[in-house]
């Protein structure tokens, strides 16, 4: 049990500590549970954000480089 557990709670630890967060705020297991899926959500957010203007920034790069050869 003991590898298992701390194979599972290492992605865990990494988006907490990636949000500024090293311990949780609340007690019990459905308000834990609660904050750990919030802090999943608004990792999950900020990937997406960052993914899109990566795309958008390819698009407007190539398409400013598109008017310079015309």
């Amino acid at each position: 049990m003991r590898p298992c557990r701390q194979t599972v709670e290492q992605p865990f630890g990494t988006v907490k500590a990636s949000m500024g967060y090293t311990h949780f705020l609340t007690r019990g297991l459905a308000r834990v549970t609660t904050e750990m899926s919030l802090h999943i959500l608004a990792y999950n957010l900020k990937r997406v954000i960052n993914i899109l203007a990566v795309r958008n920034m390819k698009r407007i790069v190539s398409a400013s480089a598109e008017m310079g050869r015309g």
